[in-house]
């Protein structure tokens, strides 16, 4: 279970501008281990520097890990793997599955998570994938996406946290290819020293013990909450409970606003989220739509100390299929940088959606009402009857492999955790 744990430093980083050099910095300074978990890792320029900073860390003696997800990344070159693998990175990716007549099967049970872990003493979390699409010149389909650098003790849960999926690889590997796969040298164990005042929780969900664990703490900061609760988040169509909690924390006087994309990198978000509008502003729920580009942050604050950032968005992807991780901070100097963040964007790049601008009939609104708000009470539980094959983290170091993943072959699987 995710505990509070003291004496943390968090620095935001918005964006691909910030995030990104602060990543690469930090992997060229690694000593013992760097290990990266995303989505997307894209063979752009972003993808190229992540390339170049791993290869650099592998070739001094560190050891690196870098997992990504099947489903995200499916498009990475025989060559872009084959010279991680050569300098000894270890590559692993996260349910690969063949084509079915030319379309890819393994669209459920996501590892969406992005994390890195150095040395067991700096960890960045938040939404931004390895992608040209987190910078500004991207042009009008650039990303604003939010992340944190991490600093203190809470750091120890986060490599334990990411060293505890890579052993459950490692044994099924072990298991299934015995003799074919090295065994993964021990790293000297995190003990990082106080770095900070914030205290903090390491929050993930997956599809075992933790369903639930992050739509759980937003409930009870938003229940909470006595004075203002403001969420960014890019694909917003939260369960029922959730929704609720938001209506009844508008009606007893808690200023609630909500920063949703306004123009989508999916014309279904938009048309998901609308669906909501009437229910929420009727409640005195704020909402807004950020304009200037695509919303992929997945951020929010309450009151004057609670904060948190992360990769899980408020959808049912992320809410009951996908693999997540969030940290939830309790600072005030956080709180108010993250909250004067996103209250920059709601001036400068948001329209406020009042009921005037929903023109659509009042039969329509209330038939379509109807069958969503049923079909919300119920989730996330009809999301168990969604195909749920067994996902898989596949090592990627072994002959053939371009059958599988561009040149990555599956020596090993297991549940991730």
């Amino acid at each position: 279970m995710a505990r509070w744990v003291a004496g943390n430093a968090f620095e935001l980083l918005e964006n691909g501008e910030q995030f990104f050099p602060r990543v690469f910095e930090s992997i060229a300074a690694a000593r013992h281990e760097v290990v990266v978990e995303t989505f997307i890792l894209f063979e752009d320029k972003v993808g190229l520097g992540l390339h170049a900073a791993l290869l650099a860390a592998a070739k001094r003696g560190v050891q690196v890990d870098l997992t990504i997800d099947g489903f995200g990344s499916p498009d990475l070159s025989p060559g872009f793997i084959s010279a991680l693998v050569q300098v000894g990175v270890r590559l692993h990716v996260f349910d690969p599955a063949p084509r079915l007549w030319g379309l890819r099967t393994n669209v459920f049970r996501r590892l969406h998570r992005k994390i890195v872990v150095v040395d067991g003493r700096r960890a960045f979390v938040g939404g931004i994938n390895y992608s040209a699409d987190h910078l500004a010149d991207f042009g009008a389909a650039a990303k604003q996406d939010y992340a944190v650098q991490v600093d203190g003790p809470i750091v120890g849960q986060i490599q334990a946290f990411v060293h505890q999926a890579l052993a459950a690889g490692q044994r099924s590997a072990s298991r299934g290819q015995a003799g074919q796969r090295r065994e993964r040298p021990a790293v000297p164990a995190a003990a990082p020293a106080p770095a900070g005042s914030a205290a903090a929780l390491f929050v993930t969900r997956d599809n075992r013990r933790h369903t639930t664990d992050i739509e759980r703490h937003y409930r009870l900061a938003i229940r909470a909450a006595q004075s203002r609760v403001v969420i960014a988040n890019a694909y917003f169509f939260p369960g029922y409970r959730l929704l609720k909690d938001l209506r009844r924390a508008a009606r007893r006087g808690v200023e609630v606003r909500l920063i949703l994309q306004g123009e989508p990198d999916m014309a279904i978000v938009k048309i998901a989220a609308n669906m909501l509008y009437h229910h929420l502003l009727s409640a005195g729920v704020q909402i807004f739509e950020y304009c200037d580009r695509p919303l992929h942050g997945k951020v929010a604050v309450a009151d004057d100390e609670w904060s948190t950032v992360g990769s899980s968005n408020l959808d049912p992807l992320s809410l009951s299929l996908n693999l997540e991780a969030n940290v939830i901070i309790r600072d005030r100097a956080f709180n108010q940088v993250l909250g004067d963040r996103l209250e920059q964007l709601i001036a400068h790049g948001c329209k406020q959606i009042t009921a005037a601008d929903l023109v659509e009939a009042t039969w329509w609104r209330v038939l379509r009402s109807f069958f969503v708000f049923h079909l919300l009470s119920r989730y996330p539980a009809w999301a168990g009857w969604l195909p749920a094959h067994t996902p898989r983290l596949l090592p990627a170091d072994a002959p053939g492999a371009a059958a599988q993943h561009a040149g990555a072959e599956a020596v090993g699987q297991a549940d991730p955790v």
